[in-house]
């Protein structure tokens, strides 16, 4: 038995010997320091800081040797910034009251009644609010929802929603208690084209080059806020510069060792928390047919539930990757466990999503504790409170439970898009 358990641990001494060497823990220090870092105020899409991290990416996957495509690694696409000068309008004679309209729309002016055309929809008393808006959100054609007063406290939130796609129709949502047979709304918008960026590096397959492997983060969090004990910088250490480290490190201990069949995706995603945009752009540029993998990777700065040496798989039931992951790992002091927050419905809460819903096994990898994490969504998310010793034995987990993977002898099963909630 001894001697059966050392010939399972031998391949995985010298993988370590090798990726010790490389994905090493002041390295991981070095990049997590910098994207957490004051100089990038938090990393707000639109802002100089998140500017700055995008080049810093960039500028390392240059360093790494990764492609670029089409010369650049930027992958840019235009959003709309809308903020609302005035609106005002009638249900059924009734004048309109203020904070009783909210506008998500990319048009300047707005001009409607009960015979412009538009879907009519309505969100009443005791429905929940947030998958019931949510539905309205993408969708095709112009519509408003009126929603019954008990849910007119959401109005501000939907009104400060973040940066809007270029497919986006017009969604007007209005506070009243019931379809009115008659209405006006009227509305000016400040509307400006922005431009916004994820960063992508590959690195090219051999023999299986047309099939592709993604390892990707979102390098945006939540800018400045109020202050908080005098802090007001929100640097997202965890949240999800711990992410998008990992993601460069991956990047660099890849492309040291040029084994891999499959092609690598590299991506950093932007604007993941006013949307998932950057994510949802990224999917729509791949077959989804030729993406055999993807492994998200959100918030792996502190320790899991279990302790050290482990993180969790979102959505681990729904394909076999996890499986193929643990079993890379057998003789390691590594293991991967199935999400146990399932409630929060994480599978479909980050950038994976759009991916995972065509059917491809995109997962997200995970130590946050999602019951109990003290600086979620905080100005104290900093290196400080990270565990980057920790952090560092993930990623290097990660490097050897995706080695089947990106080689072709293992394939994860698909997504079985027909039981997607």
């Amino acid at each position: 038995m001894k001697k059966i358990l050392l010939l399972l641990a031998l391949p995985l001494l010298a993988q370590a010997q090798k990726i010790d060497k490389i994905i090493t823990r002041a390295e991981t220090e070095r990049i997590e320091t910098y994207l957490a870092s004051n100089e990038l105020a938090g990393r707000k899409p639109f802002t100089p800081g998140i500017e700055k991290a995008a080049k810093f990416i960039a500028e390392e996957f240059d360093k790494a040797g990764l492609q670029k495509t089409n010369g650049t690694y930027l992958q840019s696409f235009s959003m709309y910034q809308s903020k609302l000068l005035s609106a005002s309008g009638t249900l059924e004679g009734k004048v309109l009251a203020d904070k009783q309209v909210a506008i998500i729309s990319k048009e300047a002016s707005i001009q409607i009644d009960e015979k412009s055309g538009f879907e009519v929809a309505s969100i009443k008393e005791g429905e929940n609010f947030g998958p019931s808006a949510s539905r309205f959100l993408n969708v095709k054609q112009p519509t408003i929802v009126f929603l019954h007063e008990s849910f007119g406290k959401y109005i501000s939130r939907l009104s400060s929603r973040g940066p809007l796609k270029e497919s986006q129709s017009t969604v007007i949502f209005v506070v009243a208690n019931s379809i009115p047979a008659t209405f006006k709304i009227n509305a000016t918008q400040q509307v400006e084209k922005l431009q916004l960026s994820n960063v992508v590096g590959i690195l090219p397959g051999k023999s299986r080059s047309n099939e592709y492997v993604i390892f990707s983060g979102h390098y945006d969090h939540l800018g400045i806020g109020k202050p908080v004990e005098g802090d007001s910088i929100y640097n997202g250490a965890n949240d999800d510069a711990a992410g998008t480290t990992a993601v460069m490190m991956l990047a660099k201990y890849y492309a040291k060792k040029r084994d891999n069949e499959r092609t690598l995706i590299f991506a950093a995603f932007t604007a993941e928390e006013s949307g998932g945009h950057g994510g949802y752009y990224f999917s729509k540029q791949f077959n989804p047919d030729q993406v055999m993998a993807m492994f998200n990777l959100e918030m792996i700065g502190t320790e899991s539930k279990w302790g050290k040496n482990s993180a969790y798989i979102t959505g681990y039931e729904k394909s076999s990757m996890g499986e193929i992951l643990k079993q890379n790992l057998v003789g390691s002091p590594f293991t991967f466990y199935p999400d146990p927050y399932t409630e929060q419905n994480l599978f479909y809460r980050s950038d994976n999503a759009t991916l995972a819903k065509l059917g491809v096994p995109a997962h997200t990898i995970s130590t946050s504790k999602m019951d109990s994490e003290p600086n979620y969504h905080k100005a104290s998310d900093e290196v400080q409170t990270l565990d980057l010793d920790n952090m560092t034995e993930i990623i290097k987990a990660i490097a050897k439970s995706a080695t089947t993977i990106i080689s072709g002898k293992d394939t994860p099963s698909r997504v079985d898009t027909t039981k997607l909630k």
